[in-house]
């Protein structure tokens, strides 16, 4: 039975934000993969089209979230689906650093604006 104590998270940075890798292939997940994103106050990541779904719950703080256009005010306890395809931003315009927790499908990609694909290690 695979356990990831949570002292064993792989932690990368991108963006200004700080994501936490607890599953993934890496650590015996086949199907699934699933992270801690901790958004630091005044973060503005840049928007991107995943290339598949996401489930967001976001665990402390407010975040503005944009999906497909609409921007929606989500707070601790919230979930946002993120479906692929989808062209996906989140900003912090809040005092203090939100943090989220993350399950997606393993190979997820993400494609920025200008065109560049980002083959996140956390989600692979």
């Amino acid at each position: 039975m695979p356990v990831v104590r949570s002292s064993e998270g792989t932690t990368h940075e991108i963006h200004g934000t700080r994501f936490v890798s607890y599953a993934s292939p890496r650590t015996g997940g086949e199907e699934l993969c699933a992270w801690r994103g901790e958004i630091p106050a005044g973060t503005k990541a840049p928007a991107h089209t995943v290339s598949r779904e996401e489930i967001f719950h976001l665990l402390t703080g407010e975040l503005l979230i944009t999906l497909d256009g609409r921007t929606e005010r989500v707070t601790a306890g919230d979930t946002v689906i993120i479906n692929a395809g989808a062209v996906f931003a989140v900003e912090n315009p809040a005092d203090r650093t939100a943090t989220s927790w993350v399950t997606t499908s393993v190979g997820l990609t993400a494609e920025l604006a200008d065109g560049t694909r980002i083959t996140p290690p956390w989600a692979n």
